[in-house]
Order: structure tokens, then sequence, then C-alpha cells
């Protein structure tokens, strides 16, 4: 039984209508994951009384509008209690039918078996893979304070609320949970109040099986601030979360429960973690908290009214902030037109303009491009806001003269995320979830390694993030294999919605940063080189124009005043080998078209009209990559007499890049020999 029963929002609740609202949850959690004989019932009833009173006492949000802007952002990190959220957003209001708890892990529900961002309202992030949610909410709080720091005014809190997690045992056992608080500690994010459910229970058994560390001390020395709770005690769970928001640090409430509290024979187990407790032990788990065993997903009607008070008030709250803003527009009219544009996911007008253009002439590395462009965008796109893994001297990714996010500075646009990639990959995530800022990082292309749960988590939410992979091939040279990426383009592709991009040249950079910030539907990847490439001059050669990147493959040189022979395919550095290639060709009076395909997933959204047009089906292809050939057969097709591939098959070596490209054999020379092998010459 709960020890208190504290004023909720101004109402006096007696002990036993308290524990009746707080049994409602647990039951609708036991219920939902008996019909779907599947699920994790235990979080959701361990946590259901530090749920309650963060939910009734402490957040603020509006059930009509999710996506209001200055609400309390929460996220369970520890997704496989998505029932305690479902529960939750139905009682109090959102748009969640009784019958899509009945319906829990079924098909097409709105109640899958872990919360997803965009399909249920009032969800903030996809959960599930542990630590991510925590890395999500880290990046949450960073963009709250950017636009706090940007926006707010004396008397104007325009950007005023707090980002609240349940974090799990798991949760904190994952790598990035460690990177994310590291950070977030740092920089003294003090709008980051999490609850972590310490029921000492995993799958596998107790946690002291494999997790004895003294977690308050660790967190203590990241600079968080930490407390510990009964978590049946209401009210010192309340209190413990109003000294979290008064405390300039990050905060962790560690709240010490019972795992299936109720369940007379499954508590405190990890049978309870993720097994449906059974018809009989539902049944008893019902007799132990004095709860009627019929109807199922029973609400009495005084909770549910209790809950439902929570739309009224957040009417209510919105209504004092939007005459809030309504001020605020009075007095700074351009900070507030700013906001508004920022807040809409929209860019500026004329930011286009601000796309710079290369000279023919003078051979740049599209890494050295990509940070030309990030700093003329910059100028104009001002929530660009991103940094590197203590890689930017290398990435090229630091807005110049702009200053670095600091404790208790935080309106700048660059970001040291430390050496922390997949911290880095879940904080950008959570900075998109919260709106307002456009985030990018960048790394070496080969430490998408430790990158890709958070990048996989993005293209399945849809949300823009801009990756700036460098040091996209063994053309980064003397590093040697352990640097050399050779399958993470394949890797990457193969994500849905993942839009991946290796321009040939600056001006086709440029153009891909264009794409990176149109594509508001999902993350994309720009991978660019570390070494040289020449800047084509495509008025004075005749070829085809940079801005038809967006189409993600297209006619670079064509030399056929007969008829088309061949076709050589390049992506990145290696349009460059294509086209040496498909000039000695040319020579030799082979009619000969050079494809530039920078981005796979673009040119498959053109449609088969145009990609037959590009690459006709009855001519012979030869594709060159400085990577696995593997998914390369999608373009030249599985004939080998008819289409073949350069590519790399193994790992690469330490040595100068030059070196390394021809004894891979990729050359102009070989590319000849093999475009005439196809062609029987």
């Amino acid at each position: 039984m709960t020890t208190s029963a504290p004023a909720v929002q101004g109402q006096t609740l007696d002990t036993s209508f308290t524990e009746k609202a707080i049994n409602t949850i647990r039951m609708l959690a036991a219920d939902a994951v008996q019909a779907a004989k599947s699920g994790h019932p235990g979080m959701p009833m361990g946590m259901a009384a530090p749920a309650f009173v963060l939910w009734t006492q402490h957040m603020r949000y509006s059930p009509t509008n999710p996506a209001w802007a200055n609400r309390d952002r929460f996220v369970l990190s520890a997704g496989h209690g998505s029932m305690l959220l479902y529960a939750l957003l139905h009682l109090t209001g959102y748009d969640l039918p009784l019958d899509e708890l009945r319906n829990f892990r079924q098909w097409g529900s709105m109640t899958p078996g872990h919360p997803e961002v965009n399909h249920t309202p009032g969800v903030e992030t996809t959960t599930g893979p542990l630590g991510q949610g925590f890395a999500n909410g880290v990046g949450m709080a960073l963009a709250t304070e950017w636009l706090a720091a940007r926006f707010n005014r004396p008397n104007y809190p325009v950007m005023d609320h707090y980002i609240y997690a349940i974090v799990s045992d798991g949760d904190l056992m994952e790598g990035i949970a460690s990177e994310s608080a590291s950070l977030a500690g740092h920089l003294k994010l003090g709008r980051l109040i999490y609850l972590y459910d310490n029921n000492s229970i995993t799958i596998d058994g107790k946690t002291e099986i494999a997790y004895t560390e003294d977690w308050a001390k660790r967190f203590e020395a990241y600079g968080w601030h930490v407390q510990q709770v009964d978590g049946l005690d209401l009210a010192r769970i309340d209190a413990a979360i109003t000294a979290a928001k008064a405390d300039p640090r990050p905060s962790i409430i560690g709240v010490r429960t019972i795992i299936g509290y109720g369940s007379p024979h499954k508590a405190g187990t990890s049978s309870v973690h993720g097994e449906a407790l059974g018809e009989d032990e539902l049944k008893a788990t019902k007799e132990a908290l004095g709860w009627p065993q019929e109807p199922r997903f029973l609400i009495p009607d005084d909770v549910l009214a209790f809950y439902r008070q929570a739309v009224a008030r957040g009417k209510q709250w919105e209504a004092e902030y939007d005459d809030l803003l309504a001020a605020y527009a009075r007095e700074y009219p351009a900070e507030a037109a700013e906001l508004r544009q920022m807040l809409s996911g929209d860019l500026p007008a004329g930011w286009e303009e601000a796309l710079p253009v290369f000279p023919a002439g003078k051979p740049v590395a599209t890494r050295n491009a990509g940070g030309k462009v990030i700093n003329e965008l910059a100028k104009v796109v001002k929530n660009l806001v991103g940094g590197s893994a203590d890689l930017a001297a290398s990435n090229k990714t630091t807005i110049e003269g702009a200053g670095f996010v600091a404790p208790g500075h935080f309106a700048a646009p660059n970001i040291h995320f430390g050496v922390r990639e997949h911290a880095m990959g879940g904080i950008l995530n959570g900075m998109a979830l919260h709106g307002g800022l456009i985030p990018f990082g960048g790394t070496f292309l080969i430490f998408t390694d430790y990158m890709r749960p958070s990048m996989r988590l993005a293209a399945l939410m849809g949300v823009r993030v801009v990756y700036v992979m460098t040091h996209d091939s063994i053309g980064l040279g003397e590093d040697g294999p352990t640097h050399q990426p050779i399958e993470h383009l394949a890797a990457l592709r193969a994500i849905p919605n993942m839009t991946v991009i290796r321009p040939a040249d600056a001006n086709e950079t440029s153009m891909a940063w264009r794409a990176a910030l149109t594509n508001t539907a999902g993350p994309t990847v720009l991978a660019l080189t570390r070494q040289n490439l020449p800047v084509y001059d495509r008025a004075g050669e005749e070829l085809g124009a940079a801005e038809e990147l967006a189409l993600g493959g297209y006619v670079f040189y064509e030399q056929a005043p007969d008829r088309l022979e061949i076709i050589l395919i390049g992506t990145g550095s290696e349009v460059e080998i294509a086209f040496e290639a498909a000039k000695l060709l040319a020579g030799e009076g082979i009619g000969v078209r050079v494809v530039s395909l920078p981005s796979w997933e673009l040119f498959e959204k053109q449609g088969d009209a145009y990609q037959a047009e590009v690459l006709p089906p009855d001519v012979p292809k030869l594709a060159i990559e400085a990577a696995t050939p593997f998914g390369w057969e999608r373009w030249v097709g599985n004939d080998p007499a008819r289409g073949a591939v350069i590519g790399i098959e193994r790992f690469g070596a330490s040595a100068p890049y030059q070196r390394i490209y021809e004894e891979f054999g990729l050359t102009a020379a070989h590319a000849v020999a093999k475009a005439k092998a196809l062609l029987g010459r």
C-alpha cells in the first residue's frame, strides 16, 4: 500500500482513492498483457505509484494537443513497460481509446509492444532498445536549453519545460546511458529529471548477478543531483521531484520498487518482467489488491473523472502560453517570428541562396567542401546545431567564430560531443524530436559501427538528422584497415528510410546538403572524402549538372555518337575513375556513358521510367565503388556477362591511398580492361 496521499493539483485525496487510482494503472497493464498473452506487466505494476505522482502533480501537458510546444516531455526509456504509458495516455484523455488497450500488441493497433513516436498520440520517442530513451532525453533537454537561451527574455519564459523519463536497471547498464549521462552532467542540463525504477530484477534474474556498482555514486561523479526514495511513498516522491526541479544539475531519483507489485506469487521475480501473469495469478492479484475480477479493463468512473481533469488543465496551460506568446510577439516581433519558424520545422526564406558554388580547378576534398557548406548555411539557417564526436578538425563540422555549447551558455551552434559516438546518435535524435533544431553530427564513416542503433531508430522515427561521415573509404590511407570502411555503405543503405549520399565533388556536396535539409521525413548520411577530388567544370566539359544530385543518379558524361555500348557507374571519389576510364574508352571509339549515382535511395524514388532512361536495361554496366560490391546487382544486374562491379571484398591496408587504390584495382586502366571484357573486346 502507498504510505501517504498528498494533495494533487490542489486537491486533497484520501488514501483509499489514491490507491484505487494507482491500481487502475496496474490492472490496465495486467489485463492488457494477459489479453495479448505477451508483454511486460512487472514494470507498470511496480512504477504505477511514482508515475501517478509525476503525471498528476508535476507534468504540464495538454492531451488534446500532444504537440503543444511548451509541454513537458515524458520519455519511457524502459520501453518494455509500454502499458504504463498507454494506460496513462488513455486515462488522462489523449486520443487513445480503451479498445486500443484491449488490442495491445496486435496488428494495426495504436499500442505496439514498445512505444513508437508518430504512431500513438502522446508518445515522444520510440523506445525499447535500452539506453536509447536515456540519450534521447538528454538531446531534448539540450534542445530546450538552446531554445530558452536564444529566445527567453525577462518575464517571457517562452521555452520553460522539463524532460522527464522513467529509466530502468537495463538502461543504466547500457553504455549509451553512461556516455549520455556524462555529457549531461558536464553541461549541467538542469531540466532533465529521471526516475530510476530500481527494482533489482532483469530477465536473467536479480541484477546482482552482473550489476553491483554503486549507481548513486556513479551519477554523483557524473555531476548529477541524486536522490533515493521508496516507490510507495507518494509524499517523498513528490518532494524528490520538487527538489529535482529546483536543482541546477540533471537529476536522477532512485525509486526502490517491487516489480509486479500486487502479484502474490510473482512480485519481485524475473518471471513478471516479460511474461503475462497468467489467468490464475491475475485472479490472485486482483484479490490481493481488492480489485473486481470483472470486467477486464475496468476504470472506475470517479477515477476516470479524476484523471480526465488533465484535459481542462492542459487547455488552460495552453491558453496562458498563447497569451504569453502574443505579448512576447508584441515586444519582440523578430524573435517571435524566428521562434515560430524554427518550431514549424520550415527552413528560412532564401536559405538555398546560401549554398556555395565551387569554381572548377583546384581539387577539394568533399569533407572540406562540406565544412564550407555548413558555414555558409549557418549564416541563414540559425537552428543548424551540431558538432562532432571529438573529430571536428577532421570532419570540418565547426561553425567558425560562433562558439560552443557550454554549461550556462547554450545559445551556440557548435557542440563538443566528446568521444561518445553512440550517445551523439541518441542525443541528435532527441534534439530532432524536441523540435526547433536541425541537428547534425560528425565522425568517421567507420564509426557508424558505434552509432548504428541510434541511426536505425532515427530512420524508424523519421526524424531529420544529418550525419557528416568523413573518411569514407580506403582513400583515408595510412590509418589502415581499422579505420577504412568497407561494408558500411551497404549496411547503411540496408536501413529503411535512411538516405545515403556519397557526392562526387564539391558541388555535389553542396547539393547533398540541400537534399539533407529538405529531407524532413528521415535522416541523411553524407559520406565524404578525406582525399582531394576534382571540382568538375560542368559547363566547359559538358557534364551533368550538380543539381541533378537531387535525382540520386544522373548522366554525368556521355560520348556515344553512334550508339551507347557501355555504362560506367561511380559514386563519390570513384566517379573520377569512371570519368577517366570513359574518356579512354571514347578515344577508342567505344560509345560510353558515365552515371554518377550518389544516392541509391533518391534514385529509387524517381521511378522505373527515369531509372531506365539513365541506366537502360539492355546496355552492359560496370560499377566502381571503393566498398563491398554487396547490393550492386540492383543496378548492374545479375548476369556477370552483362554487368560487373569493381569493389573491395577484403579489409583495407595501411599505405598512401594512391598505392592502395592501385593494389585494389580501383584505377581507370583496370576499369577500361573490365569494360572491354564485358564487351568481349
